[in-house]
């Protein structure tokens, strides 16, 4: 029912494309990471949440049609319908259903809420396109509320001493999952103008996400003192990092499960914190979703197809452009 093109993945009896690189007349978007969702598309069709990110992060100008969890719409007898995939707000899977045969496209996804998305929810159906991000049994996250203890004992020590905390999170979903969940009454928490942009959209459709300041070169030095500093990866090494002097450096990511992960080596913290499922979560929603064959999709495909091949599971490698939790490495520099 979904095949491989040139342009992206496609649903020849529908005639749409689901996330595709390359611009189409018509695409279900299953979130809006640049990785999935591009410009040049004639209607981008999304989750209700997703669409005023799509536009920011786009264009404005762009042509959307708008849809709910649970909503299905009909193209060419097709019923297309998107459901839960908590990887970051308005984050979907879609599910096609044509002549009683049932395919879900999860995009990216994780299993363990985050208190900021819609909890991931299971679709059952014949195949599962599946994400393999972090498809190694090496890669077995905590619970958050582990990693939040250490954060904000982090930012605590740091505050005590009068020094900064920055942490480096893509400024679309990580950055407000840590918005709500650490702790405020440590100190104030400044926003890069990139994660306040994406903060302010949220927090039309998810009003419990706390505040926090923009960024603003107007600020005081002496202000960031105790603070906690959200920004981009991509500020990483640059001029704008010297404003927060002494500062200590953290980095939210998945990646931070391999010791000595060169990139951040001259970050003083790393903290293991994905929007992607871990090997379990993996495991646990494939199963969920009873899928006779899994389709599997950027990432460590070979091996993760090859695992569930082992148990049983019809699966198959899907070559796909989309980038994993590296996607949103972006030019978002102040």
């Amino acid at each position: 029912m979904v095949e491989v093109t040139p342009k992206g993945l496609y649903c020849p009896m529908a005639d749409v494309y689901i996330d595709p690189w390359k611009g189409v007349p018509k695409a279900l978007i299953t979130h809006a990471h640049s990785d999935h969702a591009r410009s040049g598309n004639g209607l981008y069709i999304a989750h209700e949440h997703c669409v005023p990110l799509l536009k920011a992060r786009i264009s404005q100008n762009i042509v959307t049609q708008s849809m709910r969890y649970g909503e299905s719409i009909s193209m060419n007898g097709v019923n297309i319908s998107f459901h839960p995939a908590g990887h970051i707000p308005g984050s979907a899977q879609i599910r096609l259903e044509y002549r009683g045969e049932v395919w879900v496209v999860s995009g990216d996804y994780k299993t363990e809420h985050d208190g900021i998305c819609i909890p991931f929810e299971a679709v059952k159906c014949h195949a599962f396109i599946s994400e393999s991000t972090f498809g190694l049994p090496v890669f077995r996250w905590r619970p958050q509320e582990e990693i939040f203890t250490e954060i904000n004992e982090w930012w605590r020590k740091n505050a005590a001493q009068n020094v900064s905390s920055v942490i480096l999170a893509y400024s679309l979903g990580k950055a407000q999952r840590i918005l709500q969940n650490v702790d405020q009454s440590i100190g104030p928490v400044y926003s890069h103008s990139s994660v306040a942009e994406m903060n302010d959209i949220v927090r039309s459709f998810s009003p419990q996400l706390p505040q926090s300041e923009k960024w603003s070169a107007s600020i005081p030095t002496e202000k960031f003192r105790n603070a906690l500093i959200i920004a981009p990866p991509a500020v990483n090494n640059t001029p704008w990092m010297n404003r927060f002097k002494p500062y200590s450096l953290a980095v939210a990511s998945g990646w931070m499960n391999l010791r000595g992960t060169k990139r951040w080596s001259a970050a003083d913290r790393g903290f293991v914190l994905s929007d992607h499922a871990d090997w379990n979560g993996l495991n646990e929603a494939v199963k969920a979703t009873g899928a006779e064959k899994v389709y599997v999709t950027h990432g460590y495909t070979a091996v993760y197809s090859r695992w569930l091949n082992t148990i049983g599971i019809e699966s198959h490698e899907l070559q796909t452009l989309f980038g994993g939790d590296n996607a949103e490495e972006l030019k978002e520099v102040e």
